[in-house]
């Protein structure tokens, strides 16, 4: 296996700087004029046509802050034109929160998200760590309307979806939004040292380990309003976005990585007590990798597949396999063993040979079942989010949430 590929090695220590340095160069003209983020075409030219999402504003915000660490020209400035948005077009001042964001005539996209708002405050805690201005008073604004919107303290769980005006609550609740809550409030622990947060994060992780050990460790992504397994929502649209049907391997991957996060920065004392969660990721890792990586003829992670693993929509995103280079390399820092370390390494040629676009930069978005480009559900190129962070996590500290790690490692 070529080098470049070989975790701890120069060449790929090298290679995965390289590619952060030309993710961030990418994503320089995502801000439109009122600061929330236009969508990125192919060439990471903005598509105008495309909706200012709130959630892709949030993210860019958080890689930006990231960057400004890495010393990357400019990110101060799209830091602080995120944050423009966040606390200007896009936050709704007379209902509260944030909405789903704007159409490109300026029109509400209607609806109050847990998803978006979990990245308010994943955005406003790493801009805060890159002491940007307005970033302190943005995230108190951010955990407050989260606390009384969406946090359900006696169920440990969040809600998934309120009407704009905060007065209808969906009866829908989905694990995707909890998934990217535990990444908020493990960000927000670590910034602000605030620890019931990490210990919020803990309950959701408890609830998710318990339906996925049910469910041959295949997570069920959605759920009634009390919360019993929904296991056919979408069957008769299994490529939706965000509420595909059956299971999708890239989130048990991801939660993999979050849960790890969780025990070691939980847990630091006693690796007995981290040790079962270390034991559950390892069993969502192994179930989805084991389902889904080079399942179908091709190289690749397939999208989703039905309760007994059979794939079902074969096309490969490109966030599943930031995923699992960055899962792959948490678990070999964490247990040792080395066939994390040469998965690792199948999933950077991947990307080397396949996912990256060395013509216009950062990653293609959507392949289909043969590895060629498509776009019915992630046209484009809307961010560089996921593709960023597999660039950062694989040589950063395992217990800390991904823009503190970037931090601490550039200070030194």
């Amino acid at each position: 296996m070529n080098k470049k590929y070989q975790i701890d090695s120069a060449e790929n220590r090298e290679f995965l700087r390289k590619n952060a340095e030309e993710l961030l160069a990418f994503g320089h003209q995502f801000p439109s004029p009122g600061g929330s983020s236009w969508y990125l075409g192919d060439d990471g030219t903005p598509w105008k046509d495309r909706n200012r999402e709130t959630w892709i504003t949030c993210r860019m915000t958080h890689v930006y802050s990231m960057g400004s660490f890495l010393g990357h020209e400019g990110s101060e400035a799209l830091i602080d034109a995120g944050l423009k948005g966040l606390n200007g077009e896009l936050k709704d001042t007379v209902n509260g929160g944030w909405y789903a964001g704007l159409t490109p005539d300026d029109q509400i996209v209607p609806d109050k998200q847990c998803y978006a708002h979990a990245f308010v405050i994943l955005a406003s805690s790493s801009a805060l760590l890159a002491g940007r201005p307005g970033a302190e008073e943005l995230l108190e604004e951010a955990l407050k309307l989260y606390d009384l919107r969406f946090w359900n303290e006696e169920e440990g769980l969040a809600c998934d979806t309120w009407n704009t005006e905060f007065t209808v609550l969906d009866d829908y609740r989905g694990i995707n939004a909890n998934m990217h809550t535990v990444e908020a409030f493990l960000a927000v622990a670590d910034v602000t040292g605030k620890e019931a947060y990490r210990e919020r994060a803990g309950r959701i992780i408890r609830h998710v380990i318990g339906w996925a050990e049910a469910n041959n460790w295949r997570i069920p992504e959605h759920y009634t309003v009390d919360w019993k397994p929904d296991l056919e929502k979408n069957k008769e649209k299994p490529d939706d976005p965000f509420k595909p049907y059956g299971a999708t391997p890239g989130h048990g991957i991801e939660w993999a990585r979050l849960i790890t996060q969780w025990a070691l920065s939980s847990y630091k004392e006693d690796k007995e007590q981290a040790k079962p969660f270390i034991e559950a990721a390892e069993h969502l890792f192994h179930q989805a990798i084991a389902d889904a990586w080079n399942e179908d003829g091709a190289p690749g992670i397939v999208y989703t597949t039905d309760w007994e693993g059979k794939p079902c929509v074969h096309d490969r995103m490109h966030w599943t396999l930031a995923e699992a280079i960055n899962t792959s390399a948490v678990l070999y820092r964490v247990t040792g063993k080395q066939q994390y370390a040469d998965v690792y390494a199948e999933f950077m040629k991947y990307l080397d040979e396949t996912v990256l676009d060395h013509v216009n930069g950062s990653w293609f978005h959507q392949l289909d079942q043969n590895n060629q480009l498509i776009g019915t559900v992630w046209p484009g190129k809307s961010d560089i989010y996921h593709a960023l962070q597999a660039m950062l996590i694989p040589y950063r500290s395992v217990d800390l949430s991904i823009a503190c790690a970037v931090k601490e490692i550039e200070r030194k």
